[in-house]
């Protein structure tokens, strides 16, 4: 389980609302509140999730 940066819901990657890449990491969000929240100011809330993102991997 992680952590929504925006909201610190605890989510299941793989139900996550959506999954946002953000200079090379995923981020995962549990609602369209949160989703806009992060899309407006993601570096707002990439530093709560240091330890809670992914790398992406393509």
């Amino acid at each position: 389980m992680l952590r929504d940066p925006v909201c610190g819901k605890r989510i299941n990657p793989n139900k996550a609302h959506i999954q946002i890449e953000h200079e090379g990491m995923l981020y995962y969000l549990c609602c369209p509140m949160c989703q806009n929240l992060f899309e407006k100011d993601p570096k707002k809330y990439v530093k709560k999730v240091n330890a809670q993102r992914r790398r992406k991997t393509s």
